[in-house]
């Protein structure tokens, strides 16, 4: 009975706007995708930085070395 009503309400204007939003709200997340891909990419590059400022100083330096 349910599909029976359903088709025939299918030319209800509910779907147009069920369309729109999902395709509304696929953006949104590519968006989101995308923005959170780039900030992993940052994140890791100041990981390294902050990584490389800790290990420098623990380096020894060429010219403290004995010769």
């Amino acid at each position: 009975m349910a599909k029976a009503l359903l088709g025939y309400m299918h030319s209800d204007l509910r779907d147009a706007r069920l369309v729109t939003e999902n395709a509304r709200l696929r953006n949104r997340v590519s968006e989101l995708e995308a923005l959170v891909t780039t900030l992993a990419a940052e994140n890791d590059r100041l990981v390294a930085a902050q990584a490389a400022e800790l290990i420098a100083p623990l380096q020894p330096r060429k010219e403290m070395q004995p010769v």
